[in-house]
């Protein structure tokens, strides 16, 4: 009997933690300008290893893109391109859902507590009409 109470109260006391946590943007790279979309790679997004630095974003994180001009919305994982490369890169069927030249916004989350939450900004990384960074 105490082991099932026990138990009981192990998962209790994660259902509480669990409510506790709400998910919030972590970062977000705006209007980039995609480079290629490649259909026959496995799938992602390549991006910059430097911009991703700059915006909080690790390689193989999910992320949410959002096309700009076609309002298009999907979400895949990030791999790092080369640093200093400007590069956007759709890939794998992702590729379909956008064109070079188009603008798109890059956005990461993060799970953060009620406590955390007094100041909280996410990080924000502007990028101009040739994909350098704006300070």
């Amino acid at each position: 009997v105490s082991s099932s109470i026990c138990f009981y109260s192990i998962i209790s006391r994660v259902k509480e933690m669990c409510k506790m946590l709400l998910e919030f943007l972590n970062s977000k790279i705006h209007r980039a300008t995609v480079t290629d979309s490649n259909l026959n790679y496995v799938g992602s997004i390549t991006i910059d290893e430097e911009i991703i630095e700059k915006a909080n974003i690790r390689e193989w994180q999910k992320v949410d893109i959002l096309d700009i001009n076609n309002g298009e919305r999907f979400q895949t994982y990030v791999i790092k391109g080369k640093r200093g490369s400007k590069m956007f890169c759709v890939n794998g069927a992702a590729a379909r859902k956008v064109q070079a030249g188009d603008k798109i916004i890059i956005c990461s989350y993060r799970y953060v507590t009620e406590d955390e939450l007094d100041g909280y900004k996410p990080t924000i990384v502007q990028i101009d009409d040739n994909n350098n960074m704006v300070e």
